[in-house]
């Protein structure tokens, strides 16, 4: 069979093994309520195939596969669902009786066939890999919608005889080749070779596509799945995050906005919706309690971000200037200006103006000279912050924190209980009691209550400075965003601080509000 021409623009099936690779990592595992909430949004995604756990690994995860195939499964324009298999009966019964409910449904088979895996795993000559490949597939033949067969550690596998495993794979009814890098040992010149010469010299049925499956250990997962395309792999296997075994799997998010970034380089597109990437990722990491890092490509905190005075006054002319893609392709609202040590006047006009405050020059120029002390002291410059420096007459904050107690349990009825006592400066001294599923939830909850506003925690950034805490806090309060950062040997109290200040940021905020209407 030909190469794929380079012209061709071709549609990439991207599988999905968050629920798989992804949370059999340390770290990440999920119990079934959590995979199923998980699966839900992989399908408002669209992912194609979504490998939702190896049913013959434990009770639980059998669960969690039949739990989603069950809820997910029954309708045709949902992804395929699969479960990792082994080239043994028994897991191949277990995959079925997990899969039942899907109407689309793929077994993903694999045997390990560099000399390494053969020998010291399985003891095996090659012609009894063969013979357990191909008894294995004819097995699966009929029982599932879809079957993919993957030699593990395919890289490391002498090529000769890796081409006769795909082939007698293909024969035995395979619908899908995988060949995995499995310990993340290739690179993008390599692989992609590899790719032309399979998808040239493989014998096949036509309908057999070839699929990449790349491990992060080198830091080229990414790199080396864009490659195999290149190179003529038409599904990409990798996870929301990156997550996986050690390093991780080739980034979801990544090689999709790759892919639809540059259709003029790789000439491949896929059906993922991309404005659901920022909210997957986020769920991913509130599920499992492991964020990606602020400077995570595509749906870290900074991908989007600009701090340098250059940058802002780039983007606020024209974002194309430092943006190759845009914050709403991943469902983002906006990039963010983040003000600090390197940010411009440009920058710190635009976030006062939008904060209400429209200075003349003359006072624009000694506040920006008073933000720039100050940004020298911190990482980061908050809207709270700000709003310190535009006050003129040194009137007091809105609200004073006088006292706060936290209550918490550990049983399983118990809820984390927060009270506040506060001083207003019209309303007089206040005390409000807050609830919520953890610490930061109950005293945002207490915070609200005593604000008599309705407001959601977003987000909790913690940092440890020697012996203090730095606490940053992001709500949503009646429909703003506001934020709020605070540091104390106390995590409580730092907390409670953090809240203090975004509350009486809101409070600036509606007073500028209320002055502008009344103008």
């Amino acid at each position: 069979m030909p190469p794929v021409p380079d012209t061709e623009h071709r549609r990439i099936a991207i599988f999905d093994t968050s629920l798989r690779d992804g949370e059999q990592a340390p770290g990440f595992s999920m119990n079934t309520s959590q995979k199923l909430v998980m699966a839900r949004a992989l399908a408002k995604l669209r992912v194609d195939v979504m490998e939702v756990g190896f049913a013959a690994a434990s009770p639980g995860d059998a669960e969690a596969i039949h739990a989603i195939a069950s809820e997910i499964g029954a309708d045709d324009d949902t992804p395929v669902l699969c479960s990792l298999a082994r080239t043994v009966e028994a897991d191949i019964e277990a995959a079925e009786r997990a899969l039942a409910p899907a109407r689309r449904s793929r077994i993903h088979l694999f045997l390990g066939t560099s000399e390494l895996h053969l020998q010291t795993k399985h003891r095996m000559t090659h012609a009894e890999a063969l013979a357990a490949i191909e008894r294995a597939l004819h097995s699966a033949r009929g029982r599932f919608t879809q079957i993919e067969f993957s030699p593990e550690d395919a890289i490391r596998t002498d090529r000769a005889f890796l081409k006769e495993v795909l082939e007698c794979a293909a024969a035995a009814g395979a619908d899908v080749l995988n060949v995995p890098d499995t310990v993340g040992y290739t690179s993008p010149e390599e692989i992609h070779a590899l790719f032309a010469d399979l998808n040239a010299n493989v014998a096949r049925p036509d309908h057999v596509v070839f699929s990449t499956h790349n491990h992060d250990d080198l830091g080229m997962a990414v790199a080396n799945s864009l490659a195999a395309v290149r190179g003529g792999a038409g599904q990409i296997e990798c996870a929301v995050n990156g997550i996986g075994e050690r390093a991780g799997n080739c980034a979801l998010e990544e090689v999709v906005m790759a892919l639809k970034t540059r259709p003029d380089h790789y000439r491949a597109t896929t059906g993922v919706e991309t404005r659901e990437l920022y909210a997957v990722s986020r769920l991913l990491g509130e599920t499992t309690g492991n964020a990606p890092p602020r400077n995570k490509a595509i749906v870290g905190r900074n991908a989007f971000a600009h701090e340098a005075g250059i940058h802002q006054h780039g983007v606020l002319a024209d974002r194309r200037n430092y943006e190759i893609m845009s914050p709403e392709d991943i469902g983002l609202p906006s990039n963010a200006l983040v003000l600090g040590k390197h940010s411009g006047k440009h920058a710190l006009r635009a976030r006062l103006e939008a904060l209400g405050h429209d200075l003349g020059s003359n006072r624009f120029e000694k506040l920006y000279a008073d933000f720039k002390r100050l940004a020298d002291t911190r990482r980061e410059v908050t809207d709270n912050d700000l709003c310190d420096l535009v006050a003129e007459d040194g009137q007091g904050h809105a609200w004073e924190l006088v006292r706060v107690e936290m209550r918490t349990g550990t049983k399983a009825n118990s809820r984390p209980t927060a009270k506040v006592t506060l001083d207003h400066a019209a309303r007089g001294r206040l005390t409000a009691i807050g609830h919520g599923t953890g610490p930061f939830e109950a005293l945002t909850d207490a915070f609200c209550v005593a604000a008599e506003a309705k407001g959601t925690l977003d987000s909790v950034d913690t940092h440890q400075l020697n012996r203090e805490m730095e606490i940053e806090v992001g709500l949503t309060v009646d429909g703003t965003g506001i934020s709020g950062r605070s540091q104390h040997t106390d995590v409580v109290i730092a907390a409670a601080e953090a809240l203090l200040a975004a509350f009486n940021n809101h409070a600036r905020i509606a007073q500028s509000a209320r002055l502008a209407d009344a103008a």
